[in-house]
């Protein structure tokens, strides 16, 4: 997501709607309501989402590699997924979780937090009374930054994770490997490309989101069954179209030896420039939209949950 993309949305909405048989007002969260709540709710629903469907996330790491092991080659998604648990064990499919969880907790929080203060600050600062677009575009950008920081060491350990023979045998091995053999700026080879990534994901991703809401929910109540089926089908959309820059990121994270030695890259790939190019080398245009099965499945439930979970934190302290 992301989840991100819904803190923009909640604010960048013209139209308030009351909810069903109350005067309050639903679309806006009441005020006073402290940090601390908003973090919560965003830790809730980041961890939620990335979590419940991570199986099919280590699929689609895997389908994302552009020289796989003749053993880690799939046909699909149910395929991988009980020949990983067959071969290799049955919590192959949820190798490198606890990170994952680690990460999303905090930089979903932290990423709410961030975002409410910078867009009451950058609203004053442009004397704009009510709602603003600019303000909150540019609190969702920061915040997007601060969320990347904290989130781009936990998808780089998670991915080494759930790549096929992986040599880490854990979390801690994995992250103290990685510090003393190729620096702390491993951890953030793949920053800017996760960034790039972000930005046109939330585009795509909020138009879609709020236009699925208006053929589905023009009232803008509380409708559970709205928000789960808008936000499955703006996460389908966005994944599917920012698959490209996503296999580069995967590579930027992955290192993969295979691949690197094929391209007849010595040492560590590095620059998104220089990944772009790799990848086509490698695959061609079909290269950039490997996994994009895999990474549309598990973005689709994924950002579904997210918006469930985030839209009645909203509907439950709105009522309260």
């Amino acid at each position: 997501m992301e989840l991100r993309s819904a803190g923009l949305a909640m604010e960048a909405r013209d139209g308030v709607a009351a909810l069903p048989g109350e005067g309050e007002d639903y679309e806006s969260l009441p005020p006073g309501v402290s940090p601390l709540t908003h973090m919560t709710a965003g830790a809730v629903a980041g961890i939620l989402e990335h979590t419940v469907m991570y199986p099919v996330d280590s699929v689609k790491t895997r389908m994302q590699s552009l020289q796989p092991d003749p053993k880690a080659q799939y046909k699909g998604i149910i395929e991988a997924l009980k020949r990983m648990v067959r071969t290799e064990g049955l919590f192959t499919p949820l190798r490198g979780i606890n990170v994952t969880m680690l990460g999303a907790g905090p930089a979903h929080a932290l990423y709410f937090a961030c975002y409410e203060k910078m867009k009451t600050t950058v609203g004053s600062m442009i004397n704009h009374a009510g709602n603003s677009h600019l303000a909150n575009g540019v609190a969702g950008s920061l915040a997007t930054v601060l969320h990347d920081a904290i989130m781009n060491p936990a998808e780089v350990v998670k991915q080494r994770m759930q790549m096929y023979n992986s040599p880490y045998s854990g979390m801690l091995h994995c992250i103290r490997t990685i510090s003393k053999t190729e620096g702390i700026g491993a951890f953030y080879r793949s920053y800017t490309t996760q960034l790039f990534m972000n930005i046109p994901f939330q585009a795509i991703h909020f138009i879609t989101y709020e236009f699925t809401q208006e053929q589905l929910n023009p009232q803008r109540q509380y409708h559970p069954g709205s928000h789960i089926i808008s936000g499955a089908i703006a996460g389908a959309v966005a994944a599917a179209a920012t698959t490209p820059l996503d296999v580069c990121k995967t590579l930027l994270n992955t290192q993969e030896n295979t691949a690197l030695s094929s391209a007849k890259i010595s040492g560590h790939l590095s620059g998104m420039a220089n990944t772009i190019r790799t990848v086509y080398q490698i695959g061609g245009l079909g290269g950039y939209f490997k996994g994009v099965q895999a990474r549309v499945v598990y973005q689709m439930p994924s950002t579904a949950i997210a918006w469930s979970v985030y839209e009645f934190f909203k509907y439950f302290l709105s009522n309260r």
